[in-house]
């Protein structure tokens, strides 16, 4: 491991690689053991250098955002984790159409959106993601995903070439794009919104942002809605039908505001989350016969 943590170094400069890096500060849901390798690119060239000297070394690989949507083992990540986040976060504006680097957050981006009086990402102001997790698993909220304003994604192929991929070709639908299946990373995407009115977009995105308050724990650490949606039924519906909302396993809690929600009440562990899922998944299905598939990434070493 010294011979690739020097490597990236060099290539990189030491404040940009961290050792034994906790994954609770790298994620929503506050969880998580250290990652042996934690880096922090700042361009695509260095996202690129990176990715060839852990294929050289054979390093895994796992490539982060704002972690909103990871659910980080106790024991942690062995390996190294690629964290496009701040230092890879440019946006341009040419008229109706946003060019964004792929660590941006949500909120920053439907805010500067705002600013120019561009609507269209008013769902994605309270979504707690990076722009590079939201086009990879087309995040979306309150009648609005990605897909409905993405033109297209540049991305760095496992072959290390740069690709401009048209949103079409990405396959967006529920909770899914074909970015983890080809093992492409997302450094920029291009957006097309449309002329609105300043006032009424500001207007809009508080009133999402209150709903959210109202019916959403936010105050709690979580990864927001932790089941998908099963066809035909709402997964916090089924929870709280089971009789499930407030139930516990030692720090994690399903909320008592929205069963939809697993939360870490302050000290819960990864293992405490994985139990009360489980636990909710086989209750809903003994009860109703449905399965609940996670929406958030479980990763690292179980």
């Amino acid at each position: 491991m010294d011979t690739v943590v020097e490597a990236l170094r060099l290539k990189l400069g030491e404040d940009a690689v961290a050792l034994a890096e906790p994954m609770s500060g790298h994620t929503t849901f506050r969880t998580g053991g250290p990652a042996d390798i934690f880096i922090m690119p700042k361009s695509l060239e260095e996202v690129k250098a990176s990715i060839e000297i852990l294929q050289k070394h054979q390093t895994p690989i796992l490539v982060i955002g704002n972690g909103s949507n990871l659910l980080v083992s106790d024991k942690g990540i062995r390996g190294a984790v690629v964290h496009i986040g701040g230092r890879m976060s440019e946006i341009a504006i040419d008229g109706e159409t946003i060019y964004a680097q792929g660590g941006v957050l949500l909120s920053t981006l439907s805010a500067k959106a705002a600013e120019n009086s561009l609507t269209g990402l008013e769902f994605a102001s309270g979504i707690p993601g990076s722009l590079g997790g939201a086009v990879t698993m087309n995040a979306g909220a309150y009648g609005g995903e990605m897909k409905d304003v993405l033109v297209s994604a540049e991305v760095l192929t496992k072959e290390l070439e740069v690709k401009n991929v048209i949103a079409e070709d990405l396959h967006l639908s529920y909770r899914h794009s074909i970015l983890p299946e080809e093992e492409y990373i997302l450094l920029n995407a291009t957006l097309r919104l449309k002329k609105g009115n300043i006032e009424e977009i500001k207007n809009r995105m508080k009133e999402l942002g209150e709903q959210r308050r109202e019916k959403q724990p936010l105050q709690f650490p979580s990864a927001g809605s932790t089941f998908k949606r099963p066809e035909g039924y709402f997964a916090g519906k089924l929870i709280q039908d089971a009789e499930l909302k407030g139930k516990s396993i030692g720090g994690a809690q399903v909320s008592e505001k929205h069963a939809g929600f697993v939360i870490n009440k302050g000290n819960a562990t990864t293992q405490d989350i994985l139990d009360l899922i489980s636990f909710c998944q086989q209750t809903v299905f003994e009860k109703f016969g449905v399965s609940l598939e996670t929406e958030v990434k479980i990763v690292g070493e179980f």
